[in-house]
C-alpha cells in the first residue's frame, strides 16, 4: 500500500514530504508503535480473508490511541460479481489456496450450484496449478460443476474455524465498491458497532468528509478492465510508457503479484 497511487499522491509521496508514515510487518508492530507514543496511530488494514483474522485477533487488546482504516474484502462475492457482469466467458475458477486455508471449501459451493461453474482450490507451486487446470478440464469434460480441493495438504473442508469465528466476532460484511467493479453486495468488511471507536473512518469523520467518496481511475489507466480480465496489460496506453514499476500509475503495476508488473518484467516488448 506504500506505493499504491491515490488520486493525487501515494503514501510514499506523503512520507517524502515529511509526514510520519511507516511500513510494518503486521498489525502487532503497529500496536507496539502506538504503545510507545502519544500520537494517534492508524493501521491501514488490507487484504482478503487471509489477513483479516490477524487484524481481528488483536483488535480487542488495542491501546486507546490506535485505530484501523479497514479495507478488507471477501473473495466469493467478487467471484459471483464477475459471473453476473457477463463480460467474459468463465469456464471455471482456480480458487486461491491462502484464502481457502481460512474459509475452507463451503463458501464457494453456491457458485457451482447456482451458476454451474467448476472450481478447484489450488496451491501456488507450478505443479499445484498444473494439477488444478487438469482437474478443471476433467470436470468440464464430465459436465460437472463442484468444488474440488487440490491443496489438501493445507486446506480443510471447513477451513480454520477459529479464525472464522474471530473474524465474525469483530467484522461484519457490507456492500462495498471495488476498483473496476463498482459496488459488490456483501463484499467488504467493517468493524461491528461495539468496535466502532477504533474505526478510523468514524474517528476522523470530519477530516474525511472533504474527500471524494468515489475513486476515479487516472486518465488512460485501464487497471479496472485488466482486473476483470477484459484486456491485457499491453493494451493499456500507459503500460511501459507512463506506467512502470518504478513509477506506477495503477495498482496493477505496483505489486510484484500485479498483472502489469508481471507482464512488464517477463513479457516481450
Amino acid at each position: 500500500m506504500f506505493r499504491v497511487p491515490g488520486e493525487r499522491v501515494s503514501l510514499s509521496d506523503v512520507k517524502a514530504e515529511g509526514f510520519d508514515v511507516r511500513m510494518v510487518y503486521s498489525i502487532t508492530d503497529c500496536i507496539s508503535i502506538a504503545e510507545k507514543t502519544n500520537k494517534d496511530v492508524v493501521f491501514f488494514s488490507i487484504g482478503f480473508e487471509t489477513t483479516t483474522p490477524a487484524t481481528a485477533s488483536v483488535i480487542s487488546t488495542r491501546p486507546t490511541n490506535f485505530s484501523i482504516l479497514c479495507a478488507h474484502r471477501l473473495i466469493p462475492p467478487a467471484m459471483e460479481a464477475l459471473i453476473k457482469m457477463g463480460e467474459m466467458k468463465i469456464d471455471g475458477f482456480i480458487n486461491p489456496g491462502h484464502v481457502s486455508t481460512i474459509i475452507g471449501e463451503r463458501p464457494y459451493e453456491f457458485i457451482s450450484k447456482r451458476y454451474k461453474k467448476p472450481q478447484v482450490i489450488a496451491g501456488f507451486e507450478p505443479l499445484d496449478v498444473l494439477i488444478a487446470v487438469y482437474m478443471l478440464a476433467m470436470q468440464i469434460l464430465r459436465g460437472e460443476a463442484r468444488v474440488e480441493n487440490e491443496y489438501t495438504r493445507v486446506v480443510r473442508p471447513k477451513g480454520n474455524e477459529k479464525a472464522q469465528q474471530t473474524m465474525n466476532d469483530v467484522f461484519e460484511p457490507f456492500d462495498c465498491s471495488w476498483r473496476g467493479f463498482h459496488v459488490i453486495p456483501g463484499s467488504g468488511l467493517r468493524l461491528k458497532k461495539n468496535f466502532e471507536e477504533y474505526d478510523a473512518r468514524k474517528r476522523y469523520e470530519d477530516e474525511l468528509s472533504s474527500l471524494e467518496n468515489e475513486y476515479k481511475e487516472p486518465e488512460g489507466c485501464r487497471c479496472g478492465e485488466i482486473l476483470r480480465g477484459l484486456v491485457y496489460p499491453e493494451e493499456c496506453p500507459l503500460f511501459g510508457k507512463v506506467c512502470t514499476p518504478q513509477h506506477p500509475v495503477g495498482p496493477c503495476m505496483v505489486s510484484r503479484e500485479g498483472s502489469c508488473n508481471i507482464t512488464f518484467r517477463y513479457g516481450e516488448r
